[in-house]
């Protein structure tokens, strides 16, 4: 479904502009876009050293900014494809104040271009779109590209986090993660019983509303 093109955009794109990263596209194709590095200095786009997690979808924001409210001394990177959609997440996190989230309006694949390798805490991949294995599979954001990646931009010891309402792109991530050498852990129940920390996003709290549960797993980077 095309999505209409919001009115006055261009002018609430600028009123964000503190807020949003939008990054060169003077290379169309990835391919070669990736073997051109742009790499974010994230002491320069924050003014400080605090750690960096970064969530890629984001959407309206209400995910990620929930999560810099509550984690002040941590930095947050937001990753969002649609204009319409991240300018209402950046005009989310201009409406509290927050110093420590920036909006990147960019695919996911762009992004080996723009993010340094271990510079990133955690990854968030909270409802991504599952699409079908047949001709479609590269687009998933567990899929071997995707995977190898987010490898190259965790730390030592640094997680991806997903979550999805659907089991059967959660069975295939899980045994991608495995694949790149991840330690895998499925928190389903964890997540539903309240015994870990879990901030919802829209899509979740709609879900589990009509109870659709969440599948969620923890993919940890083990050290070299």
């Amino acid at each position: 479904m095309r999505i209409r093109k919001k009115r006055h955009l261009s002018e609430r794109l600028l009123a964000v502009k503190d807020y949003l990263i939008v990054p060169e596209r003077d290379i169309p194709n990835v391919l070669e876009a990736v073997k051109d590095k742009r790499y974010f200095n994230f002491k320069n786009i924050f003014s400080n050293d605090n750690p960096v997690e970064m969530e890629i979808g984001c959407g309206k924001g209400g995910f990620i900014v929930q999560k810099a409210i509550q984690n002040p001394n941590v930095n947050y990177i937001a990753v969002e494809l649609l204009q319409n959609i991240i300018v209402m997440a950046c005009e989310l996190a201009k409406s509290k104040n927050l110093s420590n989230v920036k909006f990147v309006n960019s695919g996911a694949e762009y992004l080996p271009r723009y993010i340094p390798d271990e510079s990133i805490q955690n990854i968030y991949l909270n409802f991504s779109p599952p699409f079908s294995q047949d001709g479609y599979e590269s687009r998933r954001l567990s899929s071997d590209r995707f995977a190898s990646a987010y490898k190259n931009y965790l730390v030592d010891g640094g997680a991806i986090y997903q979550k999805t309402d659907d089991k059967e792109f959660f069975d295939y991530s899980f045994s991608k993660f495995v694949e790149h050498g991840f330690d895998v852990k499925d928190v389903s129940k964890e997540i539903e019983n309240g015994e870990i920390e879990n901030v919802k996003t829209e899509y979740e709290q709609k879900f589990n509303a009509i109870g659709i549960k969440t599948n969620a797993l923890i993919a940890t980077k083990k050290p070299n």
